[in-house]
């Protein structure tokens, strides 16, 4: 009799356990989980730890609460301004709504995907080339609109959209390399010119400051000569100002000898000539 109460309560022990080890669940704290009960939804979303549910009759779908990194493949399309260009993004989402993104949508990611491609070919058709290159975050704003739409029925947030790269024809590389190197070109003969231009006038002024003051040009002539020694340089070419000759002819008087005057050049010698004599 005890032996078979011994045995009995082993038994019962054992269905015990193996009915807590088909009906115990464990979800983990980043995920949710859902229960049907023969096929329909069970009230309530069952928190993180351990969990009970019917062996035979529930089934427990787990739910991941993590935001999702979704690559979206590289999409081709030609842009307002007829440039065919291939872009490529990144989509962050998470989902908020566990039951929805069960029972909403069949596979919740493979909707962002197809809805992120849809969307990217749409924004490339509806954007100019200086918009992708330099304009994104209007663009990820927009992108971003158009995939939180239709996601949000499926229980999926979208929480940022960023386009990585912009590829473009090898010809329209080279094209906007000649376009950025004749605009630098431009800027520089602009600088250029407008040195030259403050250079003439600050140089006029000079001009009319040593025309007042004669002793300005043989000062100027004096740092010349000082700047050019000190270059150790054997050979000094001094440069002679022609105001000087011009000062120097308006001090001679009109009338009065040079002051060394040139001596007279010696008449050449006369040859005897042989004289002919008559018939």
């Amino acid at each position: 009799m005890v032996e078979e109460l011994l045995t009995a309560g082993i038994a019962a022990a054992a269905g015990v356990a193996v009915y807590l080890g088909a009906a115990a669940r464990v979800v983990k704290q980043y995920e949710r989980g859902i229960v049907f009960r023969f096929g329909r939804l069970r009230e309530g979303v069952r928190p993180p730890g351990l969990t009970m549910i019917l062996p035979v009759a529930d089934r427990l779908h787990k739910v991941n609460l993590q935001i999702v990194t979704l690559p979206v493949p590289a999409q081709e399309g030609i842009t307002r301004d007829n440039v065919t260009v291939r872009v490529d993004a990144v989509v962050y989402f998470k989902v908020v709504d566990p039951a929805s993104a069960i029972i909403a949508v069949e596979d919740y990611r493979f909707a962002v995907s197809q809805m992120a491609q849809t969307s990217l070919r749409s924004i490339i058709g509806k954007s100019d080339l200086d918009d992708l290159l330099s304009n994104r975050e209007k663009l990820n704003q927009g992108l971003e609109l158009m995939i939180d739409s239709p996601a949000m029925g499926w229980g999926v947030q979208i929480d940022r959209v960023e386009i990585k790269d912009v590829s473009l024809p090898e010809t329209m590389k080279r094209s906007m390399a000649r376009q950025a190197e004749a605009d630098r070109e431009r800027r520089a003969r602009v600088i250029n010119a407008d040195a030259e231009l403050q250079a003439s006038h600050k140089l006029a002024e000079a001009a009319e400051v040593m025309s007042e003051q004669p002793a300005a040009l043989q000062l100027r002539l004096l740092q010349t000569v000082i700047a050019v020694a000190a270059e150790k340089n054997s050979t000094l070419v001094l440069p002679f100002p022609v105001e000087l000759l011009r000062f120097l002819e308006r001090a001679t008087p009109p009338g009065d000898p040079p002051p060394h005057p040139a001596p007279a050049a010696p008449a050449p010698p006369q040859e005897d000539l042989p004289q002919l004599e008559g018939p």
